[in-house]
């Protein structure tokens, strides 16, 4: 199945493994990439010299493309741009909108630069800089997400905007890329679903209480850290949300700062202007400035120490139709054939009972057969 992301990155399947804080490690990455998949490092909780490391690890597995996750904000944000550019990575994705500055930089070292955004004008304004394709996020999505569902989203940014679009937030088979499709993406990218396969590091535990979760178990709320923030709820939620006294909120987080700190290597300097930066335009109480900067700990709780009580597990709503825990290599295959499937019984639609009316052509998706005897796995 051949799109404009699978053209423009070369993958051979239009779906993309998203950067997941602690989750999309070499592993998961590695996976996705043998898959025919685009998978992506989540590289805002590693240090510059472990995700040079997991850069390596990934090279070292598979020739197939894969990207990295930055957060353009951050101090050493420069720091990562050149370690992607040494080490060949084929992509460089984004959390937030990157200056036009480090697209530049980046498009002239032959990097493809695909941010993810909330917004039609965030994409319009990306676009105008240079990036190369678009991640659009519903509010369906999982993490810091917005309020506008991608059935809405999506369709704005595809009319807005001439480079390749993903879409994402809602979607874990072969029935939503052929939506997505015929929205007008080239592609779906998927966080929740990806995080739910036997290849995620994830603990066993998390994933159960993932896999348990029905659709009112799935919350959007900014006692976290003052932003939307669609999660799981949890004890952790629950007692943040119930207005936990504001000086245990305030040591609760400067502990869990001081932890990521020595984890991450930052400074108590570079951390609060991490949190500053996040507050800008916001209103955040100083806990919640320290919880921006800190979130990563409350994650790392759940998605690699296993503590569903102490941590935080951001999730999309989509969990709520997720039921088994199949290889990564399963599922995008499970994908593309579900996907293929609907596609052709959409071309064999029975024409109109009168002859005299002409036969309605087979709808135009986007997609591209790479031969008329292939099959998903040939692909």
């Amino acid at each position: 199945m051949r799109t404009a992301l699978t053209d423009l990155v070369g993958v051979r399947h239009p779906i993309v493994q998203t950067g997941m804080g602690w989750v999309a490690g070499p592993r998961l990455v590695t996976a996705t990439a043998r898959a025919g998949a685009l998978g992506i490092l989540a590289s805002a909780t590693m240090t510059p010299e472990q995700l040079l490391s997991a850069v390596r690890e990934v090279r070292s597995r598979t020739d197939a493309p894969f990207g990295v996750n930055l957060r353009a904000d951050a101090g050493d944000a420069r720091e990562r741009v050149r370690i992607i550019v040494e080490e060949g990575v084929r992509v460089a994705s984004f959390a937030l909108a990157p200056s036009r500055e480090l697209i530049t930089e980046l498009k002239e070292a032959g990097v493809l630069v695909v941010p993810s955004v909330g917004a039609r004008r965030h994409a319009e304004k990306v676009a105008a800089w240079g990036a190369d394709a678009v991640i659009v996020q519903g509010g369906e999505g999982g993490g810091h997400t917005g309020e506008v569902a991608t059935t809405v989203l999506l369709p704005q940014v595809v009319d807005a905007v001439d480079i390749p679009v993903v879409a994402a937030g809602g979607f874990h088979d072969g029935r939503g890329l052929v939506a997505a499709l015929a929205y007008g993406a080239a592609g779906v990218a998927m966080g929740t679903r990806f995080l739910l396969t036997s290849d995620s590091t994830v603990p066993d535990a998390v994933k159960a209480r993932y896999l348990a979760a029905t659709a009112k178990d799935i919350t959007l709320t900014r006692a976290v850290d003052g932003l939307p923030h669609r999660m799981l709820r949890t004890e952790m939620v629950a007692e943040l949300e119930g207005g936990a006294g504001r000086l245990r909120s305030l040591y609760g987080a400067v502990r869990r700062a001081s932890r990521f700190r020595r984890l991450s290597g930052l400074s108590w300097p570079d951390m609060v202007r991490d949190g500053l930066a996040m507050r800008h335009g916001k209103e955040l109480s100083w806990s919640q400035v320290l919880l921006a900067a800190n979130t990563p700990m409350l994650l790392r709780a759940a998605m690699v120490e296993g503590r569903t009580d102490l941590g935080i597990m951001a999730s999309g709503q989509v969990a709520a139709l997720i039921e088994d825990l199949p290889s990564v290599a399963g599922l995008v295959e499970r994908v593309v054939a579900d996907a293929e499937g609907i596609l052709a019984g959409l071309g064999a639609m029975p024409s109109p009972p009168h002859e005299d009316r002409a036969a309605p052509a087979s709808p135009d998706l986007g997609v591209r057969r790479t031969s008329a005897t292939s099959s998903p796995s040939d692909d």
